[in-house]
């Protein structure tokens, strides 16, 4: 019989917002008990639960619920409705350092989040070395917490919570913190934890996490349930509340399967506004002299939905009009793709194409795509897209939106590089 570590059940969280600090004293000495704020519900009767032994990835938008969710599991905030159920001990990595005491040493902290979890002295000592070794911060340790730099603080913070041997885990976007290296450790020490069958429980917005080390799923959107089931089909489903194309009606639990597995028509978006069913950068960079301007874009993946998630190795098409406000000879239209950290990794044009257009007069709109295979590493990258020409042998740009939307490749293999070469291996033995 399966044990269960977290059972969920019905639970609701409501959030009292007052405009004025003010006002919450006022509503408190209320003889008419008169109401001054506003109800916000943070969630709506979540139910799910967490087998023993397995890693369950939690997804959602930014405001969802996911955070809530995970400080009432840990016994941090209290719901208004609904009952959790725990098995066994919990260690948390909801906001690094949350518990730490900044006056204390590191090794002060480490014996005081181990009582917190429910260690005595004795059974901290026996893990206080393991703990020390995997924060690497050397006689930092010794000094106060407060002297620390935030990559000290967050090794530390992540070395007690995954070394005290918890029979849960929870992590709320804590692997993001640290350098690479550091990083690396992490995910290699919560493989040793799901491995030996402790449980945890992930949120992230890291998709290729998800799919790479989660057993299962949720989705939660504005404090919802959304759906649960394997991470490809809730990343799927959420590519659609990305972009505003989930629909309660037509995406609810008994259709999903046939939708995600495509024996339900998709509404692919022909019509209409592409660039508002994307997550656009508030942020872009626009310039150029405006003898063109691109006035529509989309990302769409293989089945033609429009989407800012296309999983590695997959077909995906990039998609843009522009519109021409004066006769322009041998345009140019073009796209790149850089990390975050602004390396362009690839892109192409139309010249180099060989695809070029001899004369575009005024007040035409073109329609283009470019059409190829994610090969991309998994990760956040950021699209170009541009629209220029040579004239007396300059380059002249007539429009170009730089850093337009996020691209996130998902993928569960991650090789070495920019990108996947998709090698095949063979052995002739």
């Amino acid at each position: 019989m399966t044990e269960i570590a977290i059972n969920v059940s019905n639970v609701s969280k409501v959030y009292r917002l007052y405009e004025r600090p003010m006002l919450r004293l006022k509503e408190a000495l209320s003889i008419k008990k008169k109401k001054y704020h506003k109800d916000f519900s943070a969630l709506h009767d979540v139910t799910f639960h967490v087998e023993k032994g397995e890693m369950l990835g939690i997804i959602g938008k930014n405001g969802a619920g996911k955070s809530t969710l995970l400080k009432i599991i840990t016994g941090v905030l209290t719901q208004n409705s609904g009952t959790v159920e725990i098995n066994g001990k919990i260690s948390a990595l909801l906001e690094l350092g949350a518990g730490f005491n900044f006056e204390y040493t590191g090794i002060e902290n480490i014996y005081l989040n181990g009582q917190m979890i429910g260690f005595t002295k004795e059974e901290m000592d026996a893990k206080i070395d393991d703990i020390v070794n995997f924060a690497d911060i050397g006689d930092f340790v010794y000094q106060p917490v407060k002297t620390y730099s935030s990559g000290m603080f967050a090794r530390l913070a992540f070395a007690v919570a995954i070394n005290v041997e918890p029979d849960i885990l929870i992590i709320d976007e804590a692997l993001s913190v640290g350098d690479v290296f550091f990083q690396s450790k992490c995910y290699n020490k919560m493989q040793e934890l799901k491995k030996s069958g402790k449980t945890i429980l992930f949120v992230t917005h890291d998709m290729s996490s998800i799919m790479k080390y989660c057993n299962r799923a949720i989705l939660i959107n504005d404090g919802t349930k959304v759906a649960e089931g394997t991470p490809k089909e809730m990343i799927d489903l959420y590519k659609k509340v990305l972009v505003g194309q989930y629909d309660p009606k037509e995406d609810d639990l008994e259709t999903l399967s046939e939708v995600l597995d495509g024996e339900k028509e998709e509404k692919v978006i022909q019509e209409g506004s592409w660039k508002s069913h994307m997550l656009v950068n508030p942020n872009f960079i626009n310039y150029g002299d405006q003898r063109a301007s691109i006035i529509d874009y989309g990302i769409f993946d293989e089945n033609g939905r429009i989407t800012n998630t296309i999983y590695k190795l997959d077909t995906f098409m990039i998609r843009m009009k522009v519109k021409f406000h004066t006769n322009i000879k041998n345009p140019i239209f073009a796209y790149s793709i850089k990390d975050l950290k602004g390396t362009e990794l690839c892109g192409t044009n139309t010249m180099i194409e060989d695809q070029t257009l001899d004369e575009v007069k005024e007040g035409q709109i073109i329609e283009l795509s470019f059409t190829q295979k994610m090969m991309l590493q998994g990760g956040q990258h950021l699209l170009q897209l541009g629209c220029t020409g040579f004239e007396n042998e300059n380059l002249v740009v007539y429009h170009r939106l730089y850093d337009i939307c996020c691209i996130q490749v998902v993928t569960d293999k991650m090789t070495i590089g920019y990108c996947d070469l998709d090698s095949k291996v063979e052995y002739n033995l």
